[in-house]
């Protein structure tokens, strides 16, 4: 079937869809799971004989011990699920898609069996069971990403709302919990363990067994029908890299693209630049707080609750309903760039400012918003009001959906697309490495601080105060690009003299005057762009016209060169 059809095509997307919703960060329900671990008596070993003696019948409610094996598991999980990004996106870019799935579908069903299996007397296992349900579920989202090419001007909202469906997966173990009287936890994850099967066809018969390139080439072809090689579809994707320099959304006419450079720059250039150091500053702090906040959940309403069990599991279920509405948040995020940048771009064409510079703009609002609404969610967090807890809900599933588009979507407005891959891994690993810190956190409010988490919430409101920085300096950056002074000299052909002898001039800037000077030719000339307008002054010219009309009219479609200055 040549170019797959839509049908084709709308097929691969809803299952990757379902995909991402119903398995790939189902991590991130962490704490309905150890509502029911806590009732399988999971770690209950290590508690003190009256380590709960103010709770209720079991005494065993706020064992510090057992909190801690719970948070550790989390811990490593969730750096894991970052961490990884780096390597398992390099596994991707090499051995391509079939072979990232088929790996991806490994680690998956062998954390599912294994936590199926478990014991109170195995509960040991989850320290390697849960890292590989991340790292499986990560790997699962990178794969699917690229379907976004599949769908040209659509691309970016795709991507988006999978990235949304991602964080609304943690639902799934909510629904582990709620059926959790009337299906055992070993069931539920052999029925996820039994959905592999689902994942291999989807691999074999919707998936390419390449990547998909950007822009689509006509001809493209996928799925177990198509008669191209992995080879091949890579041959289609350098094809389609010439017709990406005409794509609309990378390049237009007289502009450049952003993140674009005149001249090669080195991945290590951008990686310790300040743009990208203040980034990961942006994206770890408020990553920190959403790990700290989702691991330690279970352990902070039952101090609010009073160990009420029956309290505490409501407020659990809430906290599950609201991650669901994650896949409806980020597309906003999306739409509210989408909408600014088409903006800014209209702005810049008006007042001759870099498209660079309008297109890099458009995240700043994103980036200050996200940053608001994590604040928000860390002041009603701070806050020892159980009721005030469901604010924080909807205030953490939406800072959390906006988090991760807006910092996908930065790098690639801010970076070269060469690096965009390379970067995105970076920004994740290190953000990983810093989200370590939540255990440590954690221990210091259990030991310490004798489960008064106050002093350890204001260092963290501090903290996010710091994330403002980010948006502040881009904004900065911006303007000072888009200023005359802060333009980069352009290189512009035009003709000289009645001969139209090629030439190549300089833009300079002097006070807001872009002059252009034509030396070396017996009809040498000065072209000056005031407000906007050229004026052609030169020897031999009359009334800025004369014989060197025709060398104005061609001067008026000036095209740059880029490279030279």
């Amino acid at each position: 079937m040549q170019g797959r059809g839509l049908p084709f095509r709308v097929a691969t997307l809803l299952t990757g869809l379902l995909e991402c919703l119903g398995f790939a960060g189902v991590l991130f329900g962490w704490t309905s799971l150890v509502f029911v671990f806590k009732k399988q008596h999971y770690f209950e070993e290590l508690c003190e004989p009256d380590a709960g003696s103010l709770g209720n019948a079991t005494g065993l409610d706020d064992c510090r011990a057992q909190d801690e094996q719970f948070s550790l598991i989390f811990t490593l999980a969730s750096f894991m699920n970052n961490f990884m990004t780096f390597p398992m996106g390099y596994i991707f870019d090499r051995f391509k898609t079939t072979v990232a799935r088929l790996i991806a579908i490994f680690l998956y069903t062998s954390a599912t069996l294994t936590i199926a299996f478990t014991s109170t007397d195995t509960a040991v296992l989850l320290f390697l069971a849960m890292p590989m349900l991340a790292v499986g579920g990560i790997l699962f989202l990178i794969t699917n990403l690229q379907i976004g090419n599949l769908f040209g001007k659509h691309r970016s909202t795709i991507i988006t709302m999978y990235n949304g469906a991602f964080d609304s997966s943690s639902a799934v173990f909510l629904i582990i919990k709620l059926l959790y009287d009337r299906a055992s936890i070993k069931a539920s994850f052999i029925f996820i363990s039994v959905c592999s099967a689902w994942h291999v066809g989807r691999t074999l018969l919707l998936m390419p067994r390449g990547h998909i390139p950007y822009p689509l080439p006509a001809d493209y072809r996928y799925g177990l029908c198509s008669e191209d090689s992995p080879q091949e579809e890579d041959k289609k994707a350098v094809g389609s890299k010439k017709l990406e320099l005409q794509s609309e959304e990378f390049l237009s006419p007289k502009k450049e693209t952003p993140g674009q450079q005149q001249a090669p720059s080195s991945f290590w250039s951008h990686a310790f630049s300040q743009r990208f150091a203040w980034h990961v500053v942006w994206l770890s702090v408020i990553q920190l707080w959403h790990y700290l906040f989702i691991g330690t959940l279970n352990s902070l309403l039952n101090n609010l609750a009073s160990k009420d069990s029956a309290l505490v599991s409501t407020y659990t279920n809430a906290f599950a309903v609201t991650q669901f509405f994650g896949v409806l948040c980020a597309p906003w995020n999306g739409l509210l760039m989408d909408r600014l940048k088409h903006k800014y771009q209209e702005e810049a064409k008006k007042t001759g400012a870099p498209a660079e510079a309008a297109a890099l703009r458009s995240a700043v609002p994103s980036l200050a918003l996200t940053s608001l609404l994590c604040l928000g969610f860390a002041v009603c967090a701070s806050v020892p009001v159980l009721p005030l807890q469901y604010a924080t809900f909807i205030l953490q599933v939406v800072s959390r959906s906006f988090l991760y588009g807006c910092n996908a979507a930065f790098l690639t407005l801010a970076f070269p697309s060469e690096h965009f891959g390379k970067l995105f891994g970076l920004v994740m690993a290190l953000s990983a490495v810093v989200s370590l810190l939540q255990f440590p956190l954690f221990t210091l409010i259990k030991g310490p601080l004798q489960d008064d988490p106050l002093y350890v919430n204001l260092m963290l409101v501090l903290l996010t105060l710091l994330t403002f920085i980010h948006p502040f300096r881009v904004d900065r950056e911006c303007q000072r690009k888009a200023s005359p002074a802060g333009q980069a000299p352009e290189v512009l052909t035009a003709g000289c003299g009645e001969s139209f002898t090629p030439w190549r001039a300089t833009v300079r800037t002097d006070g807001g005057l872009h002059c252009l000077v034509c030396a070396g030719h017996p009809g040498a000339f000065t072209l000056l762009r005031l407000e906007r307008r050229w004026v052609v002054k030169g020897e031999g010219v009359r009334d800025g016209l004369g014989e060197m009309g025709e060398s104005l009219e061609h001067a008026r479609g000036l095209t740059p060169h880029p490279g030279e200055h």
